[in-house]
């Protein structure tokens, strides 16, 4: 068996989608926290493994992955089975979309670095920043809630937790923590309570990583 090491942060939004690729595909790491609030990445010794200082970073067979969405294309690539993306190509389009929804257009809008820059730099107020963090998540979920209805099954995207599950339970997880309304989507919400029944991907979330009580 590969020996993984994941570098990250339990309440990273791509580490845990890292995470939740990994136990969907059943493969066992070590975890190796790196602390973000601590300043941890921006370390020598971890700039010397991960030369933009974000988590996550994965080890294998020598060679350290970086970027989460790459990291979860090279498990699928590898480690085929069990599969994270549907075996036709135009669905797996489809499916690669709707985690790019969040992946793309969500994600990077609400994480560490742009809220410090936005209460830092600009001096936003709180009231401010959530409301930054709120229309985003909205805008992203909005679309994320008709693709579900058009694809959607059991899960995101038919019967069987996949990719877009690994992007939409961080980004619950971000929006539940910052008080954004999510009622009005329902689909979205009753995946995310179907996935966290499932243990593969319930031991993904952050407050069951071990660093969760450092921080």
């Amino acid at each position: 068996m590969t020996d993984l090491i994941l570098h990250g942060y339990w309440r990273s939004g791509t580490s845990y989608r890292t995470r939740i690729a990994l136990g969907l595909k059943g493969l066992r790491y070590e975890y190796r926290a790196v602390n973000l609030l601590a300043g941890e990445q921006r370390g020598h010794g971890y700039r010397s493994l991960q030369p933009q200082g974000l988590v996550p970073a994965l080890e294998v067979d020598g060679h350290v992955l970086a970027q989460s969405p790459a990291i979860i294309e090279y498990l699928e690539e590898r480690w085929p089975e069990p599969a994270l993306l549907p075996a036709d190509l135009e669905q797996r389009a489809v499916v690669r979309a709707m985690a790019a929804v969040i992946g793309c257009d969500v994600h990077p809008l609400g994480n560490l670095r742009i809220l410090q820059y936005l209460k830092g730099e600009l001096d936003a107020p709180p009231e401010a920043v959530k409301a930054w963090i709120a229309r985003w998540i909205g805008d992203g979920f909005a679309a994320l809630e008709v693709m579900v209805s058009h694809h959607g099954g059991a899960f995101a995207f038919g019967d069987e937790p996949g990719l877009v599950e690994c992007y939409l339970l961080p980004q619950v997880y971000a929006a539940e923590r910052f008080e954004v309304d999510i009622t009005p989507y329902r689909r979205l919400r009753a995946v995310t309570e179907r996935a966290l029944a499932d243990e593969r991907i319930a031991a993904a979330h952050p407050d069951r990583q071990p660093d969760a009580s450092l921080s």
